[in-house]
């Protein structure tokens, strides 16, 4: 999904084929094992492509057994795609503070999903209707800010929490926040979509 503000065209699925496969290939390699130098190249290959080099916010998400196993990212347009898949994995697997860091024999029951995301931009709204009105659930990521607070829900939450009275309430929990702060005014909302990618 395309920001209408973001001017950047849409990776191909063979391009977010390969940022998936440059996750798995971080972890594999962090766990010491071996991948075909043939296969290395043709990924590096793949990996060169300029619309890859592009700066944008990235995801990584783990999965094992559809149950959330990690997931970390950057929401600014910090670094180049790739590289920020490279250390989003990384940073999925043994630094969300969530979860233990991910286990050697886990890997391979690990799912993969990679997101790429458009630029934030800001949600103006009155009051706490008019912000349930604003949001759109399945297409909008949110971030809300509270003085030292934040924290973001990735598009994909709406198939866990599809309606916006509970998805915001748990968003505020995440930060740190009363469940009910998003009645009670005074977040800073902002939204951006993502295009995600998976394996098979």
């Amino acid at each position: 999904m395309q920001n209408r503000n973001d001017s950047r065209r849409p990776l191909t699925p063979e391009q977010g084929a390969a940022l998936v496969a440059l996750a798995r290939q971080t972890l594999v390699r962090h766990f010491g094992e071996t991948t075909a130098s043939a296969d290395t190249q043709r990924l590096e290959t793949r990996l060169s492509d300029q619309a890859l080099q592009a700066r944008c916010g990235t995801f990584v998400t783990l999965k094992i057994a559809n149950q959330l196993r990690g997931c970390i990212g950057s929401l600014s347009a910090s670094a180049p795609i790739a590289e920020g898949v490279r250390v989003n994995a990384l940073n999925a697997a043994l630094h969300d503070p969530r979860f233990s860091p991910l286990g050697k024999k886990e890997l391979e029951a690990v799912h993969i999903e990679v997101s790429v995301l458009s630029e934030p931009v800001a949600l103006a709204y009155t009051d706490a209707e008019d912000l349930l009105a604003r949001l759109r659930p399945g297409i909008d990521g949110v971030i809300i800010k509270s003085g030292f607070a934040s924290a973001t829900f990735l598009p994909q939450v709406w198939d866990q929490l599809p309606q916006p009275e509970p998805f915001l309430s748990h968003l505020c929990v995440k930060a740190g926040l009363p469940a009910d702060q998003w009645r009670k005014g005074g977040l800073a909302v902002q939204v951006y979509q993502v295009q995600y990618f998976e394996e098979a």
